[in-house]
């Protein structure tokens, strides 16, 4: 067969993807941090665009005037949509108010001495007649003392030699928020240069810092450095320590025979032990940052509707200066440069599109699920719906995969918490018998209660579940009642008839 060459025109489409069209849904994905970032790099690169700090609302529309072109706030919902008030002032019933005349009295209360307050009440009271506007209250507030500044404090009254102070500072630093050593003390020798000898004698010394059980390698040597505190440590209770393990399986006769003690004295050991504190740093104050920021904010109306609006603090605060490109158009001179300046201001007019829209296509996200999960945000999440991205995606006419974008790593403050908008996406649990379907998070909310309200005689079984949701119309497997229960953490139901059972021997003990 002979090989030629020939021309032949066909006809068909096919869908290709822009650079700009896939940076556009890839901001849709993006988490406020994320898209922060992301605002950063393009303020860096491009000279066009410029961050609005002044702005009242980041995302706000003025298509008139000249010199700026500014992002437009997500549009109100069609006369349909009523029911989704997002043009309501706010409640004047909120509790919030803007007088302030009232806030600090002449005189202290009753209770509260001028040594006792811990904030400064005698400078307030003096001041509050006539308080200056520059005055700082958050001056007069105590700050919460850590647990590495309370060490440090101490540090010089155990150890006195110049060179262990630098070592016992260098093992402060390394203890974790609940006051222990890492257990492998290699990495601490090689790190500080020191031999192991110093090391360790520098660790016994700060082990009798306050408050006790600090600079422990383990959870026995915590407990062990508690007892010696108050001198209840012997070779008997050194065992028990040392067998823990027993202790956390239950297996109360084994411990018996290791110990070498009668169950009643092993008993009161084990009360005298959960006195101490397995974390002896957490009472100390931390830096508490809030780790979520959310996208969304709920809050119900005063006609009973809800009020679904965007987080401004997330939105970026972005605009496009036409006046600093028509200045620099006049002493643009080569091609190059022009060229330069449309392409600059053709991806600063593509960012603050695409920042509109995915404002926009968030907040109809979230409309639609606030609509869809109406009975959650007003009884709980036992009524909690069964919902899925299909669902959503054709209520408000776009794809799944464009929901599932919008759903990640986005947040929705509500009165009953914080959520990611994925939580309300749940499987559907079939009824027992006529009815809806129920949310998997609201069957699984229903055997928590049911736990919950288990006493040691009457410890349910799975199986014990599983009928009991059937009485409830709820249609669920053994093995599926199992897999929630590992889910949320909690043990079999022998594990907990050990527990409460041991719960209601040392209470009876205590009593005695």
């Amino acid at each position: 067969m002979a090989l030629s060459a020939k021309l032949e025109l066909r006809q068909g489409q096919q869908l290709v993807m822009t650079p700009q069209l896939q940076q556009a849904i890839r901001l849709l994905q993006l988490s406020n941090l994320e898209l922060m970032e992301f605002i950063e790099t393009e303020l860096e690169r491009n000279p066009l665009l410029e961050r609005n700090e002044n702005a009242e609302n980041p995302v706000s529309a003025d298509t008139e005037t000249p010199e700026f072109t500014k992002l437009e706030e997500p549009p109100a919902p069609p006369a349909d949509d009523n029911w989704l008030d997002l043009g309501k002032p706010a409640d004047p019933e909120s509790g919030f108010d803007s007088d302030y005349e009232n806030v600090f009295t002449d005189t202290a209360p009753a209770d509260i001495g001028p040594d006792q307050s811990g904030l400064g009440w005698a400078s307030l009271r003096q001041r509050s007649p006539g308080m200056d506007d520059d005055v700082n209250i958050e001056a007069f507030v105590a700050n919460d003392v850590t647990l590495r500044q309370h060490l440090s404090e101490q540090l010089p009254l155990v150890l006195k030699d110049p060179a262990e102070r630098i070592i016992g500072q260098y093992l402060i630093d390394m203890l974790d928020d609940a006051g222990y050593l890492p257990a492998d003390l290699g990495a601490l020798t090689n790190k500080p240069g020191a031999p192991p000898e110093l090391i360790e004698r520098a660790i016994v010394s700060l082990q009798t810092l306050d408050p006790p059980g600090v600079f422990a390698r383990s959870l026995a040597e915590c407990l062990a450095l508690q007892l010696k505190v108050q001198n209840r440590y012997d070779m008997v209770i050194g065992s028990f320590l040392e067998n823990l393990h027993l202790l956390a399986s239950h297996n109360l006769s084994g411990l018996r025979k290791v110990v070498g003690v009668e169950m009643e004295e092993l008993a009161e050991m084990v009360t005298e032990v959960k006195r101490l504190d397995p974390k002896p740093g957490l009472k100390f104050g931390s830096v508490q940052m809030q780790p979520i920021v959310p996208d969304v904010l709920v809050r119900p109306a005063p006609d009973g509707s809800w009020i679904v609006e965007l987080n401004t603090d997330t939105l970026p605060r972005v605009l496009v200066n036409r006046t600093y490109l028509a200045r620099v158009s006049k002493t643009a001179s080569s091609h190059d440069d022009h060229n330069y300046l449309v392409e600059c201001l053709q991806t600063a007019n593509w960012l603050v599109k695409s920042l509109d829209q995915r404002a926009r296509t968030i907040l109809k996200v979230a409309e639609e699920i606030v609509r869809q999960q109406d009975g959650f945000f007003i009884y709980g999440v036992q009524y909690l719906r069964p919902l899925n991205l299909k669902t959503v995606a054709d209520a408000i006419s776009m794809h799944e995969s464009t929901v599932s974008r919008v759903t990640s790593n986005k947040y929705m403050a509500t009165s009953r918490g914080i959520f990611e908008l994925k939580y309300f996406f749940t499987s559907a649990i079939a009824c027992a018998g006529e009815g809806e379907a129920h949310s998997s998070e609201s069957v699984r909310h229903r055997i928590r209660q049911m736990i919950d309200g288990e006493t040691p005689a009457s410890v349910l079984s799975d199986d014990k579940i599983v009928e009991k949701l059937k009485t409830d119309g709820i249609d669920i497997a053994r093995r599926t009642v199992a897999k929630y229960r590992e889910t949320m953490r909690i043990p079999s139901s022998v594990q907990r008839r050990r527990d409460k059972r041991l719960s209601e021997h040392l209470g009876r003990l205590a009593q005695a």
